[in-house]
């Protein structure tokens, strides 16, 4: 796992415990991530939405994208599809995606880098794995964060954020057991390179064997622990949480993960993913890749992009098969 990594730890701000008169949150429900295919046939792992957890606001959706050792020519993609009323977080730790936009744009997201894409009023896009990993084949390991956006904010106009993994804000905990780096939000006065529409919280953790990872955690927020690879624990109960699970934390001030003493694993480390937010609490209908208000949005949103108004495919890539996913 290449995701942006440091020698000595240590060095590093280390995040404050919280103090024995906070509100530790025990977990509240733990979920299995389901199995499922999407884009061009690729596999995901997807918490939520499920049969398990419907809902997750201010998120959408959360798929565990690998991890993969690909042989050649069984990389696949996401190919052209649309998206509109919502924010796309793609963040990647093994291999490298390539990305094209119908507003002209396009990038590489490559081991450690995050693509932060705000939909807003509409856009097609791409996402496909870039040329010698789908010639040569190898380890793939990412996660697509979908974020709501409030009614208010539905119809922004679409925008990229492309973070380098160097850009990244890397924190340890508070005995250097645990590197954070913390994608976008603020924790404990620290501030992640995401800038975003929705207040929300979401970084990614490596623990130690038998190290602990205590932070403080906004009570108005919700969160949750999801497991990436390895195995440990979360909460001052120490339920058990093994990779693929997602902790769903009741309310309180603070978050706790645990490693076991053992990791069967590639990196030899538990990896998890902390993520929150702050409750946009709105209806929420979600057709496919539109995320609105109300049914009558929803088939607006149809609408448009059939007759071309969330933009258009460019002239090179109408090769391309267009995916409704």
């Amino acid at each position: 796992m290449p995701a942006i990594s440091v020698a000595n730890p240590l060095l590093l701000p280390r995040i404050t415990r919280p103090g024995v008169e906070v509100t530790d949150r025990a977990p509240r429900q733990v979920v299995t991530a389901a199995k499922q295919t999407e884009g061009a046939g690729f596999q995901v792992r997807r918490p939520f939405p499920s049969m398990e957890l419907r809902g997750a606001d201010p998120f959408i959706l959360l798929d565990h994208l690998g991890e993969v050792a690909y042989e050649p020519h069984e990389a696949k993609g996401a190919p052209w599809h649309p998206h509109r009323g919502f924010e796309t977080v793609t963040y990647l730790m093994d291999g490298v995606f390539v990305h094209h936009d119908s507003h002209g744009g396009g990038g590489v997201i490559a081991e450690g880098d995050t693509q932060w894409m705000t939909a807003g009023s509409g856009v097609l896009h791409d996402e496909l794995p870039a040329e010698e990993l789908v010639l040569n084949g190898g380890w793939f390991h990412g996660v697509q964060l979908w974020v709501n956006l409030p009614r208010s904010r539905k119809w922004v106009d679409p925008r990229y954020q492309d973070l380098r993994g160097s850009e990244l804000t890397l924190l340890t905990s508070d005995d250097g057991g645990a590197l954070v780096r913390l994608i976008a939000g603020e924790l404990d006065g620290h501030q992640g390179p995401g800038s975003t529409y929705t207040p929300i919280r979401y970084a990614h953790a490596s623990l130690a064997p038998g190290a602990q990872l205590a932070t403080p955690w906004p009570a108005a927020f919700t969160a949750m622990v999801y497991v990436l690879s390895g195995s440990g624990s979360v909460g001052a109960e120490r339920r058990p949480l093994r990779e693929g699970q997602l902790a769903v934390l009741d309310t309180g001030d603070a978050i706790t993960v645990t490693a076991d003493g053992t990791q069967d694993n590639r990196t030899g480390q538990l990896e998890v993913l902390l993520l929150g937010g702050e409750p946009i609490g709105e209806p929420v209908i979600q057709y496919g890749p539109f995320v609105m208000n109300d049914e009558r949005e929803i088939m607006q949103a149809m609408h448009d992009y059939q007759t071309g108004r969330m933009g258009t495919v460019p002239a090179e890539h109408r090769g391309t098969t267009t995916s409704g996913g």
